[in-house]
This record gives structure tokens, sequence and C-alpha cells, in this order.
């Protein structure tokens, strides 16, 4: 695919021609599905279209760098909420914002305490003790007192 000021010409896989039209589009979760026209022969294919992410690196507390992974933060958020009325829908929903705040600073490298406040930040609307259980480890408590500090706060 070439850009051409004017859209992107797309090769044909049949005779190679780059003139081509757009018969049908659809848009999925991640990419465009293209169902184009060769302007030559005039056979028919599909393309598929995704924006390219740039990677974004997570800059830990002994400054390391990571790359980001909604997996991960997924599996964190999931379980400070084991065994709490929280949905999977609820959780991708958290995850999804979070990931969208932290591509939108524009930033490749995030410290990893901006990632932890804003967990903290969804936790503590959605369910109190899965906000306590993710601050215990984020925030490392070490005694009880912690967590009575904590839970004041809220």
């Amino acid at each position: 695919m070439v850009g051409r000021g004017r859209g992107i010409q797309v090769k044909c896989p049949f005779c190679s021609h780059e003139g081509t039209k757009v018969v049908d589009s659809r848009e999925n979760d991640d990419s465009t599905r293209r169902r184009r026209e060769c302007l030559n022969c005039e056979k028919r294919f599909t393309t598929h279209e995704r924006v390219e992410e740039v990677p974004l690196y997570i800059i830990k507390k002994d400054a390391r760098r990571e790359l980001f992974s909604k997996e991960k933060l997924k599996k964190g958020v999931i379980r400070a909420c084991e065994k709490r009325p929280v949905s999977y829908e609820a959780i991708d929903h958290v995850v999804e914002k979070i990931a969208a705040k932290l591509r939108a600073m524009r930033s490749t490298e995030i410290q990893s305490k901006v990632v932890g406040e804003e967990v903290m930040k969804h936790l503590k609307k959605m369910d109190k003790i899965a906000y306590i259980r993710f601050a215990s480890v984020y925030r490392e408590f070490t005694d009880v007192k912690d967590f009575k500090k904590e839970i004041q706060t809220l």
C-alpha cells in the first residue's frame, strides 16, 4: 500500500495494477475491512487496515523499563476483584479506560506510579474491598496500621 494524498493506493493481487476502488468497508474492533475491486481486471479482494500503535513503556520503581501489557494490567485488576461481585465486563471496561488514558498521555514512557494510581482510582469507585486489596500490594502495607489508615480514607 502506498499513500497518495487522497487515500491509499493498493496493488491488485491478481494483475498488480495500482488502481482499485472500495466496494464495501466495515469497521471491526481493531481494524477496518475493505472489499476492493481492481479498476483494470475487475477482480475483487479484501484488505484489512490497522493503525500501528507506538510501543508504550512502563518505568518501574527500580528504573527498569517494561513494555506495557493490557493483559498484565487486567490480571492485576482481576486478582484484586477475586471473589467480589465485579463482572468481567466491568473489569474489561476499567482496563480499556486506563489503557486509553495512558495512550492519551502522548508519552512513550510512563511511571508505574501513574498506572497504579489510575487503577486505584477506578477500583475505589467499583469495589472498596478490591481497592484495599490492590492498595495493600501497591503501597506495600507492612502492618495492620497501614490497612486502618487506608480504610479511614474511604
